[in-house]
């Protein structure tokens, strides 16, 4: 693809719950930590870094799901959501060192400030948008230094620690690395001295071009380094005509007046800055799809963050993500519907035109002969026949 370094991959765990169609409950997959698993373990053989793990009312807790789940893996690592003033710094501070110890070393964290007024309301915070990131500014002093050395102090305006301690220090060093996602210019001023993998949704190249720099500025300003990575979903087939055609069936149950109620919703609940360029690039309209080159915005009529998915055979999604390499991103967090099997394809289909190492089997498949999947007769499989 490049002479540069392979992407880093990162699935999803879908625990709001999951479907092969949006805006149905046809084929819908309740949220089931046995599912969760199922995933989990297939990412971790497929060749997936880490995986995601989202967080909101309507998820279930993420430190949680990352605890079960990483006694059933490997190498997986996973990320998940700090939200300041949804508990003290040092409380996460803890159990973030105690995930990272559990998983031996497999965590990261991702900084969520918020985005939904009405969620925040109900978890007690009242803060208005640019406030949320001076409040988060002091949370993450304490948080940092009591993962970092074990202790801290501070005396802000919205966070007092008086000699907070922290027991056990987490197996990374100095601690967990940080993801931020956060377009607003108090989001990015904020993460500029801060975060290590700025995250931006999946937006046209040209946006997201214009982002990173202007991150890419923020942090250096800082005296800071920063990487980048793009949250999308995926839709690879063998042809492009397939890719399109398994688009078009993912909203074929999708009604309009769904879509009318959650473009409404999204209006009325968010003040996320991220949000609104995700809605603006459809415009909650089913007949413009397609913003970019293959950049299909069809998710984001009823799925509130990340909203666009890249189309396609493995060779045109390998062609449009290197554009995005070629900016400046070098970590795709990607998901697929429904989850299980999406992680297959964009393994077994994608991750080859990627020169990423998919699934590596434990054990020898032959002796060294070359064979065809013969369907699993009792005869077994076959060798290849030279010359076919």
């Amino acid at each position: 693809m490049s002479s540069k370094q392979p992407l880093d991959f990162l699935w999803f765990i879908p625990t709001p719950g999951d479907g092969s169609y949006l805006g149905s409950n046809e084929q819908n997959r309740p949220a089931d930590h046995r599912y969760f698993r199922e995933i989990a373990t297939a990412a971790d053989r497929l060749g997936y870094s880490g995986v995601l793990i989202p967080t909101s009312i309507a998820c279930e807790e993420p430190f949680l799901v990352a605890a079960a789940l990483a006694p059933f893996t490997e190498k997986l690592k996973f990320l998940v959501a700090v939200r300041p003033g949804t508990a003290s710094p040092a409380y996460y501070a803890r159990i973030a060192a105690t995930l990272d110890r559990i998983s031996n070393g497999r965590l990261l964290l991702n900084i969520v400030v918020g985005g939904s007024a009405q969620e925040l309301a109900g978890d007690g915070i009242f803060l208005a948008h640019d406030e949320r990131y001076d409040h988060a500014d002091e949370f993450f002093q304490v948080f940092n230094k009591l993962l970092e050395t074990g202790e801290a102090n501070l005396d802000g305006k919205y966070i007092k620690a008086i000699d907070a301690k922290l027991g056990y220090p987490p197996v990374q060093s100095p601690r967990p690395p940080l993801y931020f996602g956060g377009s607003s210019d108090a989001g990015i001023d904020f993460s500029a001295g801060l975060a290590d993998k700025y995250l931006t949704w999946g937006e046209p190249p040209a946006q997201v071009a214009e982002k990173v720099a202007k991150v890419r500025k923020a942090a250096a300003d800082k005296g800071k380094d920063v990487s980048f990575g793009i949250r999308l979903h995926f839709i690879v087939r063998e042809t492009d005509e397939e890719a399109w055609e398994a688009a078009d069936s993912l909203i074929s149950k999708l009604s309009d007046e769904t879509i009318a109620q959650a473009q409404e919703n999204f209006t009325k609940n968010s003040d996320s800055v991220g949000q609104s360029r995700m809605a603006a690039l459809h415009g909650g309209r089913r007949d413009k799809l397609e913003v970019s080159p293959n950049l299909w915005a069809g998710i984001g009529l009823v799925r509130s963050g990340a909203g666009t998915a890249l189309v396609g055979s493995p060779k045109t999604v390998a062609a449009r993500l290197k554009e995005y390499q070629d900016i400046g991103i070098d970590t795709v967090i990607a998901s697929g519907y429904p989850h299980l099997e999406e992680a297959y394809r964009v393994s077994e289909l994608l991750f080859p035109e990627l020169g990423i190492t998919g699934a590596v089997p434990s054990a020898r498949p032959s002796f060294n002969q070359p064979q065809v999947f013969g369907g699993g007769g009792h005869g077994g499989n076959l060798r290849v026949v030279a010359g076919s």
